[in-house]
Order: C-alpha cells, then structure tokens, then sequence
C-alpha cells in the first residue's frame, strides 16, 4: 500500500475539512474532540435513547453514515467516531496495533456511553468491534456486522484489488470513480440520491486520502484487521447477540462468508439486494429496517 503522492498541504488540509463540514452540517449531531487511548479523536453525537455506536469502514469518516443518522436519532443516542488516521481524527504518535485499537475503542465507549451500546461496524470497522466483542463481550449490547472484514482473509478480486491500489497510489477523482464502480452495485444511482452531497462526499474522501500519515494508518489497520481471517475460537467467545447484514453483491468479502458464518455461529443474516459493500450509503433505508429492530 505504498504511495507516490505528495504530502498534505495545509490548502489539501483546509480543502478536506471544509467538503466533511459540509456534510456535516447537514445532521442533527453536534462533534467533540476525546483523546481515546492517546489518540485526538472527532466523534458525531446526536439523539437521546439506548447508544448506538457506527464505525465506519477503511478511507471513509463518521459522515459516511450521513444517510442513516437522521433516523437512528430519533430513537437512538448515536455516537460515530472518525476511526483514528481517517476524518478529523489524528494517528498519535505509536503504532496502530491491534491492542491499541481496543483500548481506543474501550475508552470511546467509555467516555460515550452510560450503557453497554449497540456497536454497528461496516467492513474494517465490523472487524475492530468484533475482535472488542470478543474480548469483552459484557461491554456490548448487540453488535452489527456490515460487510465485515474478518471473517475471511482479505483477497478481493484482481480487479477490485487494483482498483484499490490505484487509488491508494493516486487519490484522483477519477481513480475515485473507479473505486466506486467496484464499491457499488449501482454507483449512479447512488449520485443521483446523494444530489448535491456528492461531490462534498468525493472530496473529503480524496483529500484525507492524499495524507501519508491517513495512508500509513489505514495500511496499519488493514494489517491488524481486514488481511487476516479471526481465528473461530475468538468469535465464539462473541456471547453478546450478533446480527449480520451483507449485500449480496459485495466483492469484497462475498456473501459465502457471511452465510458461513451465520450457520456455524447462529448468527441472523440479513442480506440486502441491489447492494455491494456500502449498504449504508447504498441502501440506508434496507439497513435502517434492521438497525430499528435491533432490542434497545
């Protein structure tokens, strides 16, 4: 996963805190800043209720989840960190191993939640809260998984995997656009319904993309949790309820796993049509359907 770019400028900085701003400014959360397990960390907060945790998935941010929160808050206190290196969340100065990674997750519950919460991870982020659930499975409620990474060593496609490494190299809007198109069952559509949110949603992604310190963390988080499969002795040790949602479609960790998983652990499998990867951008109202019935 290494990289030709150039370093982040302050314009690159200023140019991707404004695009998230942007989509930000749209839901009906307020951020603060923790420092969690050492690491400065921006979290969207809205909503009173039972807490729901959203993590969100490689190269990606909190307002990835932008069109699920304006439901889940009226019911849910919903808490959506920007995973550390990604978004307005720093790296911090260790390494980003798989203990770390726990702790931060540990102390965002914490500082966040008066209850054990539900945590909601889609892909890298379904694989940090599984391996926290099976750690310490009486600090969460429910836990859903969304197109986890984990449950099956990382190995995309060829085509996905170099549509990946293109725009790992060359954060561009077009290599972007090809991302997507392996990403998406049906990219254009999914323009159409984000409307003027589009373009503010590539540039974020681009531009926090362009930093080698969000390349090296994410490189550090895929190693830890995306490439290698959890060994099935420590999901068993999973006791708190799971459910799996998957869209039928993804290419990156294809429904068999999930469908395996679900019958060796009893898991419910809740599978999305016209969905890849990213049923929350996607699908939001398939995967709200599910989230609201998750027991509070």
């Amino acid at each position: 996963m290494q990289t030709a770019h150039a370093s982040s400028t302050p314009a690159r900085q200023w140019a991707h805190q404004a695009a998230r701003a942007q989509l930000i400014a749209t839901l009906p959360v307020a951020e603060r800043h923790l420092r969690l397990a050492g690491i400065p960390t921006a979290v969207l907060e809205g909503g009173e209720g039972p807490p729901m945790i959203l993590l969100h998935g490689p190269a990606a941010h909190a307002a990835h989840w932008m069109r699920v929160i304006p439901e889940l808050v009226a019911s849910r206190r919903v808490i959506a960190p920007d995973l550390p290196g990604h978004g307005a969340s720093e790296a911090g100065e260790q390494p980003l191993d798989t203990d770390r990674m726990l702790a931060w997750l540990g102390e965002l519950i914490d500082h966040t939640c008066a209850s054990p919460p539900t945590v909601v991870g889609q892909t890298l982020g379904g694989a940090i809260a599984a391996r926290f659930a099976s750690r310490h499975p009486e600090r969460v409620k429910h836990l859903v998984l969304v197109d986890t990474f984990g449950l099956t060593p990382f190995a995309p496609p060829p085509d996905f995997a170099l549509a990946v490494n293109a725009f790992l190299a060359q954060p561009t809007p077009d290599t972007h656009e090809h991302l997507w198109r392996q990403c998406a069952f049906d990219l254009d559509t999914i323009r159409q319904r984000m409307g003027p949110h589009w373009e503010p949603f590539v540039a974020s992604n681009l531009e926090r993309s362009r930093s080698p310190r969000a390349e090296a963390a994410l490189h550090s988080l895929m190693q830890c949790f995306a490439l290698p499969a959890i060994a099935p002795d420590e999901l068993q040790r999973i006791t708190t309820p799971v459910t799996l949602v998957w869209g039928r479609h993804d290419r990156a960790t294809p429904l068999a796993a999930a469908t395996a998983a679900s019958k060796r652990f009893g898991w419910p499998l809740h599978v999305i049509d016209d969905c890849s990867v990213d049923v929350h951008v996607e699908q939001p109202q398939a995967l709200l359907r599910v989230l609201l019935e998750v027991q509070p």
